[in-house]
């Protein structure tokens, strides 16, 4: 865990660091949110969990780019691919969480007759989500630029797409919808539940997608063998 720590620790200073990017980031969800907080109740809280999972997917899609660097060093020093993928996933959730943090509170205490535990679900789920796909994009795609689209297209459909459509339960923040029906609209636990399998499901296959697509990308290394330190 002290490897997957240090990892994590250093993916943290790396975004630190770019603080006009986070500044971006922190804003974007309240762009979301305005744009529908007039007369649309449920999709003002709907868009800003789809700007929250936006905006971490871009932080996670950089981060991932801007790690390639330096894994092939960290592997030499006898990192494994379960140090460098959890450390960078643990340092995506933590960032997530405080940036869905203040949004949750504004949630909160501006909008009224909802349930506020399935909102704070939706912003988890949105957060556990929205780092492996961004990791995900990273690692299968060679340039930032093609990653950024891709997340342009799939946040673009999420928004368009009919959500009762069939379809539409393969693009990964689905869940919002669901939840947010139940949390907005109070309807039966059934929203709750479809949303809550939807959202585990999404977080496992994309986290197991990232798994994958940096094994792959690294390439066998029979050639080199670690030895423990004595």
């Amino acid at each position: 865990m002290r490897r997957t720590y240090a990892v994590a620790e250093a993916a943290l200073r790396e975004m630190a660091r770019r603080r006009v990017v986070l500044a971006i980031l922190l804003l974007l969800p309240l762009a979301f949110y305005l744009s529908r907080r007039g007369d649309h109740l449920g999709q003002s809280i709907r868009f800003v969990c789809l700007g929250l999972g936006w905006a971490l997917s871009t932080a996670a899609l950089f981060s991932g780019s801007a790690g390639r660097a330096i894994e092939p060093r960290l592997r030499l020093s006898g990192y494994s691919g379960r140090h460098l993928v959890g450390g960078r996933l643990l340092a995506l959730w933590t960032i997530g969480l405080l940036l869905s943090t203040p949004y949750f509170l504004l949630v909160r205490f501006d909008q009224h007759d909802v349930r506020y535990g399935a909102i704070a679900l939706i912003m988890a789920l949105t957060v556990a989500v929205s780092a492996p796909f961004g990791l995900a994009l990273s690692a299968i795609l060679p340039r930032e630029l093609e990653g950024t689209l891709v997340l342009l297209v799939v946040v673009g459909l999420q928004m368009m797409v009919d959500p009762a459509d069939t379809a539409a339960r393969a693009l990964p923040y689905w869940f919002t919808r669901e939840i947010g029906t139940y949390a907005i609209d109070h309807t039966d636990r059934g929203y709750l539940d479809r949303g809550l399998l939807h959202g585990v499901l999404a977080a496992l296959v994309l986290t197991a997608v990232v798994t994958v697509a940096w094994r792959v990308r690294q390439g066998p290394r029979s050639h080199l063998e670690f030895v423990p330190l004595r």
